[in-house]
């Protein structure tokens, strides 16, 4: 009995807790440049009339499916119980961050599909059905949406924002976690989301257009992005004992160096001064910007992520 109050080795009192690893930053990443992706592609569709659009910003609707697939292999990865997936849509709970967002990501699927073929031009839909030898069901789909893109354009932006938001509650639910409990992590994956969409729509060669309302779009969400760091580091210093650990975690403790030099730095500022530069020089865009955008939002995850579980 003294070993176990002294040294509390006993496993029903303290159970052996499961570590996350790479996968879930991976995932919470790519499910937050999917949500910006969603979001910005359904602005510019509403923004920019079809002259100014560029075939790669038609097409970047279907990178959301894409990188959202990636992102729930990441996840899937993780599961201790692989075979018990389809658990998540046996029932629905609506006070559970994860059961909403396990729907959340089925209904990405139709919703991005559908508007990518809604914004094709004939051409396009022709090759992509010749080349996946389904130009039938393509044009049947494409006939199904037509004139409806309006609210297909709503339901991405949605259906976008509860994804970007549900990355940041799946962390902040867990208040015995000091580092996560944060009512400012939702917005924040939600803003880092957007960042990290137009960074990587801007490396896609998108119109004079649409490089302009992604650059300024994404300044003022790297902004945005900034002063919520600043109301979470905030929050943390002025909480209770556990959130003020928490803080020193970033504030002088073991990941002061990682988090200031790759997230706030190299990761948001730096990007923010070359494209507000850019801008103002009317200079021809670099992918210096939008490669240092990617690796700020991968490093703001993974930091959390592993700040949570010290």
């Amino acid at each position: 009995m003294t070993e176990i109050d002294l040294q509390r080795t006993n496993n029903l009192i303290d159970p052996n807790l499961h570590i996350w690893g790479w996968e879930i930053p991976v995932y919470l990443f790519l499910g937050g440049m999917t949500a910006g992706v969603m979001i910005l592609s359904a602005l510019l569709g509403a923004r920019l009339p079809a002259s100014a659009r560029s075939r790669a910003g038609r097409l970047l609707p279907f990178a959301a499916p894409v990188l959202l697939s990636l992102g729930m292999l990441a996840l899937f990865l993780d599961l201790s119980f692989k075979l018990h997936v389809y658990r998540f849509y046996t029932a629905f709970r609506w006070s559970s961050p994860m059961s909403w967002g396990s729907w959340i990501l089925v209904l990405i699927y139709p919703a991005t599909i559908l508007l990518g073929l809604a914004e094709l031009t004939d051409a396009e839909l022709r090759s992509a059905g010749r080349a996946l030898r389904l130009e039938g069901l393509l044009r049947r789909l494409r006939s199904l949406v037509a004139g409806r893109e309006p609210a297909l354009r709503w339901a991405n932006i949605a259906l976008g924002i509860g994804l970007g938001a549900y990355t940041g509650i799946l962390l902040g639910t867990l208040g015995a976690r000091p580092a996560w409990s944060s009512a400012v992590l939702a917005p924040l994956f939600l803003v880092s989301g957007l960042s990290t969409g137009a960074a990587l729509m801007m490396l896609f060669s998108p119109s004079h257009d649409e490089h302009l309302l992604l650059r300024r779009w994404d300044i003022g969400a790297v902004v945005v992005e900034l002063a919520l760091l600043g109301l979470f580091l905030l929050g943390l210093a002025t909480g209770g004992a556990g959130s003020q650990e928490a803080a020193r975690l970033f504030l002088g403790g073991r990941f002061t160096a990682a988090f200031w030099a790759l997230v706030v730095i190299a990761g948001l500022t730096v990007p923010l001064l070359i494209e507000a530069f850019e801008g103002r020089r009317a200079l021809r865009p670099t992918v210096v910007a939008p490669a240092l955008l990617l690796l700020g939002g991968l490093s703001l995850r993974w930091i959390l992520v592993l700040a949570g579980q010290v």
